[in-house]
């Protein structure tokens, strides 16, 4: 697991004067990377470093070979659309490229005037999908998600005996994934409601949210040789938010028996900053679960993972209708969890995802599955907030939801924070719903 280093320095302040403002996103300490363009402008997308209100122009930056060799490969590798080589060149060079570019950013550098002409305003550029996403997988980590669900359907026994023992997850599709500001548009499917002879195709009645944290792997395995615990966070480049959106009338009656297919095939939103593994080593915890659980299988346990084996992200999702924004009233917040409460570990998705010799590729894509706590604020989804849509949530302007209504805008942020480092954020996931198409 990666340790702290130089890079982490809670003293570390940059010439970019936007990194050093309290409660700043990206300051020195985080360096997320996204790919982006200028707006109105028919370029090349092409990968950047956050920096304060600031970013940095890796394809620039690449033509001024200011490094040694192997750091300006490696940048080179971040010139183009994807970050997919990038991602394939592994920890050691990706943790080579962030110390680089954390000396060459702090203050007091020799290389301030060189660099400066490579900064853009955040406020001036486009994002993309920052990789080309190969396979996406949706993992349901969230114990506490998992039994609210359960106990809609099965009150008796909300989870399901193999919950406890294996890390649940579906193959989904990548088509579909969208960065932040793309908005979605409501689907269509067979509904059927209980009392329904026959199903009716139609507008999905319930969208809902869901509050996940994404997982973006960077080097893979070949065909048939699975990934040790051990070794598997040498597989994590890193991290963003994941709002996979969620028609929970469509799934009911289409799941049955292969599970989730069009009430979640529809959309899903990122949030565009990829925060690195390397970024998050300040904000590890212990990996823990009641000890009545059952003990995980050998291949899915490991003394170094219990140590530090969680990630302290925390995560908030908050709703601004479209009255409020004609109003100018800001979104509301409707939940907060955090990802350290996860049942199941980003090093044991991995081991489980490869146990039978998968081979993950640069690019693949993970979602956690909806993170929600053990109360009512921290409850990562409609579903779970309006009890299956049987008990309706008011707003503080006194509009009522079950579901998502069109025009909702649903806004999602994360951070990291604690007394021994620098608060380093996520930026936002956010997307409005629109009609469905006629």
């Amino acid at each position: 697991m990666l340790q702290l280093n130089e890079t982490h320095d809670t003293s570390l302040t940059s010439w970019v004067d936007s990194a050093n403002t309290p409660g700043c996103d990206f300051p020195i300490q985080n360096l997320p990377m996204a790919v982006f363009r200028r707006k109105h402008l028919n370029e090349n997308f092409r990968a950047g470093v956050a920096i304060g209100d600031k970013v940095l122009d890796m394809a620039e930056l690449a033509k001024l070979r200011l490094f040694d060799a192997e750091v300006n490969a490696a940048i080179q590798c971040c010139a183009g659309p994807t970050l997919n080589h990038y991602m394939a060149l592994g920890q050691e060079h990706w943790s080579a490229v962030r110390l680089s570019l954390s000396r060459a950013l702090r203050s007091g550098s020799a290389l301030q005037p060189k660099i400066e002409p490579c900064l853009l305003d955040q406020s001036v550029v486009e994002f993309t999908v920052p990789c080309r996403i190969g396979d996406y997988t949706d993992f349901y980590s969230s114990i506490h998600h998992a039994t609210n669900v359960g106990k809609l359907f099965r009150p008796d026994n909300p989870l399901l005996p193999n919950y406890k023992w294996i890390p649940i997850a579906y193959h989904g599709r990548s088509s579909s994934i969208e960065v932040s500001g793309v908005d979605v548009r409501r689907p269509c499917g067979q509904l059927k409601p209980a009392d329904a002879k026959a199903p009716v195709f139609a507008p999905s009645k319930r969208v809902d949210y869901e509050l996940e944290v994404g997982i973006y792997i960077g080097t893979g395995n070949s065909l048939g040789e699975p990934i040790p615990i051990t070794q598997a966070e040498q597989h994590v480049f890193g991290f963003c938010l994941f709002n996979d959106w969620s028609a929970r009338d469509i799934q009911p009656w289409e799941y049955v028996p292969l599970g989730p297919f069009l009430a979640k095939s529809f959309a899903s939103t990122i949030s565009p900053w990829i925060i690195s593994a390397e970024a998050l080593a300040p904000f590890r915890k212990p990996w823990t679960r009641d000890p009545d659980d059952p003990a995980p299988l050998s291949y899915l346990d490991d003394e170094n993972m219990r140590q530090q084996g969680a990630f302290d992200i925390q995560l908030q999702v908050s709703l601004q209708t479209e009255a409020m924004r004609a109003r100018g009233e800001s979104a509301v917040v409707l939940g907060q969890s955090s990802f350290a409460d996860s049942y199941w570990s980003v090093a044991q998705m991995i081991a489980h995802h490869s146990s039978n010799g998968c081979n993950l590729q640069p690019g693949d894509f993970f979602g956690s599955g909806t993170q929600s706590g053990a109360d009512d604020s921290q409850l990562g989804s409609l579903l779970e907030l309006s009890r299956g849509g049987q008990q309706a949530i008011t707003l503080p302007n006194g509009e009522t939801r079950c579901f998502l209504e069109d025009g909702d805008r649903v806004v999602m942020s994360g951070f990291c924070e604690n007394e021994n480092a620098v608060r380093i954020g996520f930026g936002q996931a956010q997307a409005a719903l629109l009609p469905a198409e006629n």
